[in-house]
């Protein structure tokens, strides 16, 4: 898959050891994003992150974000009352690619928890 832009990663403390796997993985893609912290699993807000995140969207510099927090609802949540930003919360495959292709999400949301 490529994209013209890179991916924006954000995650807070309870995904960050999943979102640093996701980028392992988008590195042996060699796909790029652009990291949006946190740097460790010491506790952060996760609304600040998903807004990092989702505002590389909104301003185009990325073209997807996907958030990680504990669950991914809380990610969700918080990305979904940005404007432009559809956001879902997945937890297998099929639901990821078919709200990409059938409601044109922008922003995954995964549960570094569950």
């Amino acid at each position: 898959m490529k994209f013209d832009k890179p991916i924006a990663l954000a995650a807070d403390h309870g995904g960050y050891e999943l979102k640093e796997a996701i980028k392992a993985h988008l590195n042996e893609l060699g796909i790029a994003y652009t990291d949006f912290g946190t740097d460790s699993t010491a506790s952060v807000d996760y609304p600040d992150y998903a807004a990092k995140g989702c505002k590389a969207v909104q301003d185009g510099s990325c073209a997807l974000v996907i958030l990680c927090c504990g669950t991914g609802v809380g990610m969700s949540m918080c990305a979904n009352k940005m404007q432009g930003i559809r956001a879902c919360c997945c937890s297998d495959t099929f639901s990821a690619e078919f709200t990409r292709r059938h409601n044109n999400a922008n922003a995954l949301c995964l549960g570094g928890r569950v």
